[in-house]
């Protein structure tokens, strides 16, 4: 599979995860996400860099829900709960995000 974006042919899996990390980009991830029917807002960018910085600064790290329920609340200063983050991520926040993220899929199941 593929997705085309600027022009430019970005290999995925038969899932729609990227093939290759490096390939990432906002404008690939704003593809995703019309494929994946999530319209991006800034609390969703934020989501995304934290997955990314999570992925990339610590070896690969693909932080589960209750993490990033931490990690948000913090971000954005208020306390959230994880149907905050399901309501921006319907398909999971770590798995759906981290694929508009350009992230590998996760293969842990998730939760506590």
């Amino acid at each position: 599979m593929s997705l085309e974006v600027g022009g430019k042919t970005i290999a995925t899996n038969e899932k729609g995860y990227l093939e290759d990390i490096q390939e990432w980009s906002e404008d690939v991830a704003k593809a995703i996400a019309v494929q994946e029917e999530v319209a991006l807002t800034d609390r969703h960018w934020d989501l995304i860099k934290f997955l990314r910085e999570e992925f990339l600064e610590n070896r690969g790290t693909q932080p589960n829900t209750r993490t990033i329920v931490k990690a948000m609340s913090s971000e954005w200063g208020e306390k959230i709960k994880q149907g905050d983050l399901y309501d921006l991520f319907p398909g999971d926040p770590s798995k759906q995000g981290g694929k508009i993220a350009g992230l590998p899929e996760s293969r842990r199941k998730g939760g506590y």
